[in-house]
């Protein structure tokens, strides 16, 4: 029997978003600097000939809202991975979930892209790179970040990647306010809000010296359409201002919000204080790879 495959699906923060257009197709421009995290689901993949082609797909871990059956975005996956590649394989996959669903971390945009580049290796030459990118961009928006994940300037609707050297080891605590948001949501609340969209900028830099200059850059233009959409994130910035955090942002969509703390002893410690439930906290570290 062909041993499994197994791998580490890192989540991700945003440290800072700009809208920056909108296209014709409804779409919007974006700018943002993708870091991973050590967060991470993890994924065991078998996959094997077959006469007929078939996706098994199980789910565990401590994730409550993930799917469990075949509309599992890692289970599509590898659905669109057999339609692409015309191969008929029998592919069992097995997933832990420990990022949080529909929070803006990029957890299932990991997890699919997790299993294109495992099918990819065990089926050598069926996906050409630029192929594999091209299916990763129809999964999700974040999907090609994560096939490549490292910190990254990210730009258009997640298609143009740009990784960035020299961004620091981040010591963080991530909240969530115990509810999901739907990225479609937060864009139509953006959109009500009637925003002018940010001029297109450089990619920045990264530095835990300056406090004005890091809260300027974790700047989201999603979070006032969050807020309105989810009160609770106000009260949670709140939350990590007054635990120490350096600055705090939103990561993506929402509803998570991250505090940076000097070191990991002040995050562990901003995190030992209970959140009122449901509300979640949990320390993390974003670095050069996940």
């Amino acid at each position: 029997m062909i041993p499994p495959h197994r791998v580490r699906a890192p989540a991700k923060v945003n440290l800072g978003l700009r809208v920056v257009g909108r296209r014709t197709d409804g779409y919007h421009e974006l700018e943002s600097l993708f870091v991973p995290l050590d967060l991470a689901d993890e994924l065991v993949i078998f996959s094997e000939p077959a006469a007929e082609s078939k996706v098994s797909f199980a789910l565990g871990g401590d994730a409550p809202g993930a799917p469990s059956d075949a509309s599992n975005i890692a289970a599509r996956a590898a659905e669109l991975f057999l339609e692409e590649t015309g191969l008929r394989l029998d592919i069992t996959i097995a997933l832990r979930k420990f990022t949080p669903v529909a929070a803006g971390l990029g957890g299932g945009s990991s997890d699919a892209a997790a299993v294109l580049l495992a099918l990819s290796e065990r089926s050598p030459g069926a996906l050409p790179s630029e192929r594999l990118r091209a299916l990763a961009l129809r999964l999700g928006a974040d999907v090609p970040f994560f096939l490549d994940p490292r910190p990254s300037w990210v730009r258009g609707i997640g298609e143009r990647i740009e990784p960035i050297a020299g961004v620091p080891s981040l010591a963080l605590v991530l909240a969530g306010p115990g509810e999901p948001l739907a990225t479609k949501e937060v864009f139509r609340a953006y959109d009500a809000l009637a925003a002018a969209p940010a001029a297109p900028g450089p990619a920045p830099a990264v530095r835990l010296d300056d406090p004005a200059a890091l809260t300027a850059l974790l700047h989201n233009d999603l979070e006032a359409a969050a807020v309105r959409l989810c009160p609770a994130i106000r009260r949670l910035r709140g939350e990590l201002v007054a635990r120490g955090a350096l600055a705090v942002g939103m990561s993506g969509s929402g509803p998570t919000l991250f505090g940076i703390f000097e070191s990991p002893a002040a995050a562990f410690a901003a995190a030992a204080i209970p959140l009122q439930k449901p509300a979640w906290l949990r320390v993390a570290t974003a670095r050069e790879s996940g």
